[in-house]
């Protein structure tokens, strides 16, 4: 069965995201602005939840004898510029520019105090200060330029294959709120979904930021459950099949899927955003 292979430290997986940076990432998500809420950019929730994500994959792969590399991760950022936001030490480059996770939990950019929630004991929850690691910035500017996001990756992952052929196949996770300025996509995603290990074709996901007060739509598997957008059937015609393990992940979440469900969200906000990055970082359990 395609994407069963085991994820252990001599047969690792890679986990890439591409997040758009255009300047439009300014905007508070779908609806807050009308509400007059004080709500954070698009482009800082973004940030947020991704450098959350980094420290919670760096806690799954944390075991006594210290962080075991069962992922390769890397952050790609496209706006302004279109550039990895994470670089690795030198040694490391011959990986395409993927940073092993034990690399990544050595070196964040800087340790922020933040306030977080936690249970009181009493059924309540009591502010607590704790450490937030920071890799990368939020950052917003310019153009959505995703078709050359799409050909760094492809050429990342490419050269991540070429030295792990047999592995679960690097997971791709597209994040925007707009439409590529730079050219068609579809033809980019399709050139880097085709590059494959041993075990299948590398997973691109995508999952669009709302820009409206419409409600999601998550991990569709037809084009008859998107609103009458063009761009919507883009990025679902985009994205990937969920495979098996995912898709388990995704009913114990909640949600409704058949085997043609697409990795997608249509008009995420912040809560479908955690919920689908949980989903769409779980390939399968870790030996």
């Amino acid at each position: 069965m395609a994407y069963s292979a085991e994820i252990s430290r001599t047969s690792p997986t890679a986990i890439l995201f591409l997040l758009d940076q255009s300047a439009s990432m300014q905007e508070p998500f779908g609806g807050a602005e009308q509400r007059g809420d004080a709500a954070p950019s698009k482009a800082r929730v973004l940030a947020d939840v991704v450098n959350r994500l980094l420290q919670n994959l760096i806690l799954r792969c944390a075991k006594e004898d210290g962080v075991r590399d069962y992922f390769y991760v890397g952050v790609i950022g496209y706006g302004e510029r279109v550039q990895p936001l994470i670089r690795p030490a030198e040694e490391y480059r011959v990986a395409g520019d993927l940073v092993p996770i034990s690399h990544l939990a050595e070196r964040p950019l800087r340790l922020e105090e933040r306030l977080k929630k936690v249970p009181d004991g009493k059924g309540g929850f009591v502010e607590q200060r704790v450490k937030f690691p920071v890799w990368f910035d939020p950052h917003a500017k310019n153009g959505t330029p995703m078709c050359q996001a799409l050909d760094l990756a492809a050429s990342m992952v490419r050269t991540w294959i070429d030295l792990h052929p047999h592995s679960f196949p690097p997971i791709v996770i597209n994040i925007t709120d707009g439409e590529a300025t730079d050219g068609d996509p579809l033809r980019y995603a399709q050139q880097l979904r085709s590059f494959a290990t041993d075990d299948g074709e590398t997973l691109l996901f995508n999952v669009h930021l709302s820009s409206s007060e419409e409600p999601a739509v998550e991990l569709p598997s037809s084009v008859d459950e998107l609103p009458r957008d063009e761009y919507a059937v883009l990025l679902f015609q985009m994205s990937s099949l969920l495979p098996f393990t995912m898709r388990v992940a995704a009913e114990q979440e909640g949600y409704r899927v058949t085997m043609d469900t697409r990795g997608f969200v249509f008009n995420a906000d912040p809560v479908a955003l955690v919920r689908f990055l949980e989903i769409g970082t779980r390939p399968s359990t870790l030996r």
